[in-house]
């Protein structure tokens, strides 16, 4: 084995050929400033549009759960609808029977 001498600084030439160099300490600055870089987050998308970003309506959740309660009702509404429509017609057509019939007495009689 060959003598390395790290610690031990010796008075001897030949033993002083064998003192190993002192190590210089490695920057520490530049392994930092590499880790610090790394650290900084780099932005993907410069422009955000803001209108993909926004949520949607707050109650979008209400609407999906009422809305098979709404199409019964909205049915039942149509029907409800159509029958006003069909009485108020059967008012009509009497009130036109009748307003005929009074015609065709008064017609009948001046004849």
């Amino acid at each position: 084995r060959e003598l390395k001498l790290r610690n031990y600084d010796p008075e001897d030439e030949e033993l002083k050929k064998r003192k190993v160099p002192q190590a210089k300490p490695a920057s520490v600055e530049d392994k930092v400033k590499d880790q610090l870089e790394a650290a900084k987050p780099e932005p993907i998308i410069e422009e955000v549009d803001l209108a993909n970003l926004a949520p949607r309506k707050p109650d979008w959740d209400l609407k999906r759960d009422v809305a098979k309660k709404l199409e019964k009702l909205e049915k039942r509404t149509q029907r409800a609808i159509a029958e006003l429509i069909r009485e108020r017609l059967k008012g009509q057509e009497e009130e036109l029977a009748s307003a005929v019939g009074s015609a065709k007495q008064e017609g009948s009689d001046s004849d």
